[in-house]
């Protein structure tokens, strides 16, 4: 069973609300996409908890972005 890893005490890692705005998609479009509840993107999106890798790759392939487009830099 795969699952999600959750932020505890770290801030934003994936910037995977700018994207879909970027891209004029949302929570609930990714979410139909991937066979997941909305909420549970909505979850990815707030940062709160985390979508596997094999997710992350999957949703860079809908919104046609490279991976590394969805996380903030740890610069």
């Amino acid at each position: 069973m795969k699952h999600q890893v959750k932020s505890v005490g770290m801030k934003h890692i994936n910037r995977l609300k700018v994207v879909l705005a970027e891209k004029q998609k949302t929570g609930k479009w990714l979410a139909e996409q991937l066979g997941k509840d909305p909420a549970t993107v909505s979850r990815w999106c707030s940062n709160s908890v985390q979508p596997t890798v094999e997710t992350f790759a999957k949703i860079a392939e809908l919104l046609n972005v490279d991976m590394k487009e969805l996380f903030n830099s740890s610069k």
